[in-house]
């Protein structure tokens, strides 16, 4: 990435509207001559991004404004308010017996796991903020084995705890008990893959970069990509409904996902593994896995439809000055780069500020109060090429961007997409972070950050904004030196009440899991939470399946 300034001479074979644009810049760092109509693009797809395994006082609704109509929010069933996201009391299932074991290890042999040292890490989860308590780990390898285990515990009435790579970040992947853990881990085969249609289909513990790597040998990618792909699992994934960096081009995992092979809680095999693009026959059942977080079933394979690995991929970082030309300049990219678009990511300064200081990641272009890590992606370099000039001289000649740098080569697009992965890394660094995912209308989605600032003060040390613009996801991150209770109140029920009076949602991509479930009522009438408990009712009556996840504790 070679620096360019106003007295920028060129030593490529530019167009001279090329050269002009850029002595009219204030600083564009770019390659220039890969972004000549007459050069060639590198064929790098995304596939060499760094992996990260791995964020005043309160007024009720009715009282505050911030600028938008406030609506009265959701009490519980009973006229409660939503109870605080402590762990509940311990329902009455029953506790593993010897008997029990002798059965796990009689259908897994080697694979009923109890060394409390293996256990640790599957009972606390990535941010180390809940920790279980189960005494057997269950690796089954195959649907079938899933079944026994889980005829088995319906029967003895032993909850269960589902769980992929453990990388959620809103306690759903590990118990809060002494539930029985059952790990997808070696359900890892790719069972088959189209190279006509795209669609693959694997089992529920593939890891998603593996997936990928699979794939872009083939000259596909997977539909979505998560800064912890190294150690996710697509059945997670598809648990959760994982969003990421690429929903902006191809669509949640609603649109994506093809099939389902699901475990009930009775042991029933659900086979709605279909590797069709178009069945209007019934319910669409699969849609009730895709999000339930495994309170309704274990998600056993998947059948995925995969689009083409791109042969041109540019990844663009600029700096805005201000939010509002940020929008902006989504909405002019939305215009001029069209169907190359794949992906709209932004930063804050104080983000900027985390990477440089606990990162040692140097700003790659002068500093700014934002930051947007554009990605196109098409099969044309010479279009694409030409596209993404036009945009960026609109942009800069439009004063909404002050300064950038682009990237075609592989060690570069890793290292400007870095800058937007590894946020999450830096902010472990930082303190004992409080993590917010948020939906909104996307000219809100700063405004949250501003606004919490203020309410906090010097309560907290740090308040950072990033996420994804293109689909109006923020990721609001507060962190202290150590866990603080009385800065947690200050935040909450205040994050969830201003995202409400937004009709924004508390949960855009992460779920809700033990953390956020007693929270639902903000996004959810009480009339939908309802017949969600109806459904899980019917599916698990026993509720053996992620017990005090997703559903709020006063459901009745």
């Amino acid at each position: 990435m070679q620096v360019v300034s106003r007295t920028f001479t060129p030593v490529c074979a530019c167009t001279p509207v090329m050269v002009g644009f850029f002595q009219r810049t204030l600083r564009l760092r770019t390659a220039l001559r890969h972004l000549s109509p007459h050069s060639t693009v590198s064929s790098a797809a995304t596939a060499g991004r760094s992996p990260v395994d791995l964020r005043g006082s309160f007024l009720p609704a009715a009282s505050w404004q911030l600028g938008v109509c406030c609506r009265t929010l959701h009490s519980g069933s009973d006229g409660s308010r939503p109870s605080p996201a402590a762990a509940p009391d311990r329902l009455p299932f029953s506790r593993i017996t010897g008997e029990d074991l002798a059965f796990f290890r009689k259908i897994l042999p080697g694979r009923a796991i109890t060394d409390p040292d293996l256990l640790e890490s599957c009972n606390v989860d990535w941010l180390k903020s809940v920790r279980g308590s189960s005494e057997v780990l269950l690796r089954p390898q195959t649907t079938e084995e899933v079944s026994q285990i889980l005829k088995y515990c319906n029967g003895r009435n032993l909850a269960v705890n589902p769980q992929g790579g453990n990388t959620g970040l809103v306690g759903g992947s590990v118990p809060v008990y002494d539930e029985v853990i059952l790990s997808t881990a070696l359900m890892n085969n790719i069972l088959t893959f189209d190279s006509i249609s795209g669609i693959l289909t694997c089992q529920a513990g593939c890891v998603l970069e593996n997936l990928s790597t699979y794939l872009e040998d083939r000259d596909y990618i997977m539909p979505l990509d998560l800064g912890a792909k190294g150690s996710c699992h697509i059945g997670g994934n598809v648990a959760t409904n994982a969003g990421g960096l690429r929903l902006l081009r191809y669509g949640s995992l609603h649109g994506t996902v093809l099939g389902l092979e699901v475990v009930l809680a009775d042991g029933r095999v659900l086979d709605c593994l279909a590797t069709l693009r178009k069945d209007n026959t019934g319910y669409d059942l699969k849609q009730l896995f895709i999000g339930s977080e495994g309170t309704l079933g274990v998600i056993a394979a998947v059948s995925i439809l995969c689009p083409r690995k791109p042969k041109s991929v540019n990844v663009v970082f600029l700096g805005c000055e201000t939010f509002e030309q940020l929008l902006k300049t989504f909405q002019l990219s939305k215009g001029m780069l069209g169907e190359i678009l794949s992906a709209y990511e932004f930063l804050d300064s104080e983000c900027m500020r985390l990477l440089n200081t606990h990162l040692k990641l140097p700003n790659p272009i002068s500093d700014c109060s934002f930051y947007v890590v554009i990605e196109t992606s098409g099969s044309d370099p010479t279009h694409d090429g030409e596209k993404l000039h036009n945009f960026l001289e609109e942009a800069m000649t439009s004063s909404l961007v002050t300064d950038g740098t682009v990237a075609t080569e592989d060690s570069k697009i890793k290292a400007l997409w870095s800058m937007r992965e590894r946020v999450t890394e830096a902010l472990t660094h930082d303190g004992f972070t409080y993590k917010y995912d948020i939906s909104l209308p996307m000219e809100r989605i700063y405004q949250l950050v501003t606004d919490m600032r203020e309410h906090l003060g010097d309560r907290a040390k740090s308040v950072v904004g990033y996420g994804h613009v293109g689909d109006g996801n923020l990721h609001l991150n507060i962190t202290s030196p150590v866990k603080d209770p009385a800065l947690l109140a200050a935040i909450e029920p205040f994050v969830y009440e201003w995202t409400a009076s937004c009709h924004g949602s508390i949960s855009a991509e992460h779920g809700l899991g033990l953390k956020k479930r007693n929270y639902i009522y903000y996004s959810k009438p009480s009339q939908a939470v309802a017949l969600m408990g109806n459904i899980k009712a019917m599916l698990d009556p026993k509720g053996i399946l992620n017990p005090y996840k997703t559903l709020p504790d006063n459901l009745k």
